[in-house]
């Protein structure tokens, strides 16, 4: 790899202003610069991985990206995919980005100086399919190449352009399948990766995909998908699975013709032609539903279906959630105003199960009966059923538990929340809401040490680090992240097996 600091760095022109740095690659040379907080690092933004998706290409699979003579300028980000940015009252809220369909771009920070080999680190954004992008200040892989990987972030497309279904696009369709849009954008970045990351100094050999939320859906369906074999080695989920029944390819072929039928577009190419901002609006405001979709092809089946008799893709893993996802979710606005409301409303939710519910969660205590549930149902069975299941690949599966709380005011109302270890986990305490105490920093540096160690073996362990014992049915094993990490074992397994049969009776009913 040749990595050679550039005479643009005199460059006058503001957009120049950082010191720059060349990078031939298969795809062409790139000009990026050196990361603002480290010479170390070099940073090459705003890579195309993906022909863009407009016009007559929008809900098609990703084409491959144009190559191009001369140099290309791969300074700053490009644009988010097109989106509904957060309400300004949301806990999520971030400034608002230039949007495009034009939006499949991914950045990289690499540590490498000559022809390496470093492990490879692939992150998927979180943002409920519908919001967010690889750009976003806490995924500045800055911290997290200094300790020896090459650091990926990626768009793909979101909302009603990543996850839309519809029956004339199954029919043009030549696997008969329709809706993935976004994931098969995961898809193309990964083989991007596989063609290109080795001029970064990246081992196209050894890349582990992480991702928080929907990035972590995404990294789930992902081990679930065939079209991802072999493009990923180990995978790692924050805060949420696909495991509980998905969107069949009817049901979503359906949703699409019937917001088709409420935007009065006849055809495909009426809908293919609709100005963006027009579908985009259309959509939110008919709360189009996002998500994966069981299309007989990139999902071939029931995730569930997939992992519990070992058809997933072989990797291994590390999975976990945090303490207090609820609380910047909506959960305290749920909080029931007594007792008896809060007995009737489980009693409507769970029928012949509200007992088993109400003693895991009783009404004596309003807030954390509210709060935990909020937690388990989705986030804890997802990322326990998880690791179960990944032994039925004879592959090892590490689980955490997050409960350390990010400083602030709010540290004691809003707890480990959801999305809160992500600053950890990049090392990038500087970015927390408030300013980091020397015990957030001791967490980012163990978390950071421990993804990092994964990504580079497969196993989380390293010198000076406490000791992480892979979780099996027999030795349920966890770390807890709180300051420091401490081994435990066997959480709250009479929470597991409730929501097993909660999930069984989904799955009867389906």
């Amino acid at each position: 790899m040749r990595l050679l600091l550039s005479v643009l760095a005199l460059c006058i022109t503001s957009s120049l202003s950082a010191q720059s740095v060349s990078l031939d690659t298969p795809q062409g040379d790139l000009i990026g610069e050196l990361s603002a907080s480290s010479d170390a690092v070099r940073v090459f933004r705003g890579i195309p991985f993906a022909a863009p998706p407009v016009g007559d290409a929008r809900w098609k699979p990703p084409a491959d990206a144009a190559v191009w003579t001369g140099e290309l300028l791969a300074r700053d980000f490009g644009p988010n995919c097109v989106q509904q940015p957060y309400p300004e009252n949301s806990f999520f809220y971030r400034p608002a980005r230039l949007t495009s369909e034009d939006c499949l771009y991914l950045n990289v920070w690499t540590p490498a100086e000559s022809d390496e080999q470093l492990p490879v680190m692939v992150w998927i954004h979180g943002g409920a399919l519908t919001r967010g992008s690889g750009a976003t200040a806490t995924y500045d892989g800055t911290n997290l190449a200094q300790k020896g990987v090459v650091l990926v972030t990626i768009n793909y497309r979101l909302g009603v352009f990543g996850y839309f279904a519809h029956p004339e696009l199954i029919d043009e369709s030549e696997d008969g399948a329709a809706g993935n849009y976004g994931l098969l954008d995961q898809v193309k970045a990964l083989e991007w990766v596989q063609d290109n990351i080795a001029a970064f100094g990246g081992d196209p050999d050894n890349v582990t995909i992480f991702g928080e939320s929907a990035g972590s859906w995404s990294v789930n369906l992902l081990t679930a998908s065939p079209l991802a074999e072999g493009l990923f080695h180990k995978a790692i989920g924050e805060s949420g699975a696909r495991l509980d029944p998905r969107m069949t390819l009817a049901d979503a072929s359906s949703n699409g013709s019937d917001l088709a039928a409420v935007l009065n577009a006849e055809s495909l190419s009426e809908l293919r032609a609709m100005p963006a901002q027009q579908l985009l609006q259309g959509a939110v405001e008919n709360r189009f539903r996002t998500d994966g979709i069981v299309d007989g092809w990139s999902i071939p089946d029931q995730p569930y279906v997939i992992f519990s008799s070992g058809q997933q893709n072989k990797v291994p893993v590390l999975v976990g959630f945090n303490a207090e996802e609820g609380t910047t979710l909506g959960a305290l606005g749920r909080i029931p105003e007594n007792d008896d409301v809060y007995i009737s409303r489980i009693q409507n939710l769970y029928g012949e199960l509200a007992a088993d519910y109400l003693a895991l969660y009783p009404a004596d205590n309003l807030r954390k009966s509210t709060l935990d549930p909020a937690r388990d149902s989705g986030f804890g069975w997802n990322s326990i059923t998880w690791v179960r299941t990944t032994a039925n690949v004879d592959e090892e599966a590490y689980l955490y538990y997050f409960s350390h709380r990010p400083p602030g005011p709010q540290k004691n109302i809003l707890g480990a929340y959801h999305a809160a270890e992500i600053a950890y986990v990049f090392n990038n305490t500087q970015t927390l809401r408030n300013p980091a105490t020397e015990e957030d920093r001791q967490m980012a540096d163990i978390m950071s040490d421990f993804w990092l160690n994964f990504a580079k073996t497969g196993n989380p362990n390293g010198a000076g680090l406490p000791q992480w014992q892979p979780y099996t049915r027999t030795n349920p094993n966890y770390v807890e992240l709180n300051v420091t990490a401490r081994p435990e074992t066997d959480l709250t397994p009479a929470t597991w097996d409730f929501f097993d049969k909660v999930q069984a009776n989904r799955r009867a009913a389906n």
